[in-house]
């Protein structure tokens, strides 16, 4: 008895996991660049000497989707998409260099070259920090020019360029702060500048969830949930069932 229980038990904590998965995709499907979790579920054996014949479900998250968004036209000039493939490189909250497709940038009261989710935008010296500017342009290939305050407008200065990377996307993995990560790296390590990436101007690349399939899968995930429990509802009156034929004998 205590194997249907334990597995109903198994199924339902697995479920939940793959609902908030689902859920998290869909809470984003409004987020610019945001990149799709996948996640399914498979059987897990039980190993030891005395349950060969136990098999659990896992729920996981094998991979995020890494095909393209739909690219909107903003006509803003610091609203940047990749062509393609390609990520921007940015700071995470430790410091250390990450990667996005998130392009909605901004230039804060200290200079610094922001996202959307408040990440620094890094160039190939370290995170960009800009000079104060009556006019800035950011080219195709990541430069950025600037009109510099108080100068004569036919005076304009590359000051930086983005790092834009392309990275092997089987070691890119996504953590906890949404951002993506090389697979493994140590503290650190860093992808190199490609300058074979390019940008559109004036764009955003939307997120690539689909909505009506998120919220598909969050519903038969809920489902399966559910019957879960009542599985568990069942072995619970059974024993009890069990248990009062044992006491009239």
């Amino acid at each position: 008895m205590d194997r249907a229980l334990y597995i109903a038990m198994s199924g339902a904590k697995q479920n939940a996991l793959g609902v908030a998965a689902s859920a998290n995709n869909l809470a984003n499907v409004s987020t610019t660049g945001f990149r799709q979790d996948f996640e399914q579920a498979r059987s897990m054996p039980v190993f030891g000497d005395f349950y060969p014949t136990r098999a659990y479900a896992m729920e996981e998250r094998p991979a995020s989707d890494f095909n393209p968004g739909t690219l909107v036209h903003t006509a803003r000039d610091l609203d940047l998409a990749i062509e393609n493939e390609g990520w921007f490189a940015v700071q995470d909250d430790s410091g250390e260099e990450a990667y996005t497709r998130r392009g909605d940038l901004k230039v804060d009261q200290l200079g610094r070259l922001m996202n959307g989710e408040g990440k620094q935008l890094m160039g190939n010296a370290g995170p960009i920090v800009l000079p104060p500017f009556e006019k800035i342009e950011v080219a195709k290939d990541g430069t950025i020019s600037i009109l510099a305050l108080g100068d004569d407008p036919a005076v304009v200065a590359n000051v930086s360029q983005l790092k834009l990377v392309k990275p092997d996307l089987t070691e890119m993995e996504k953590g906890e702060d949404g951002l993506f990560h090389m697979r493994g790296a140590q503290q650190g390590d860093v992808q190199p500048f490609d300058d074979s990436v390019n940008l559109e101007i004036g764009h955003l690349e939307h997120s690539n969830v689909n909505s009506v399939q998120a919220l598909t899968d969050m519903l038969a995930l809920q489902r399966q949930y559910e019957m879960q429990v009542k599985m568990m509802k069942t072995v619970d009156e059974n024993a009890q069932t069990t248990a009062s034929i044992m006491d009239i004998q």
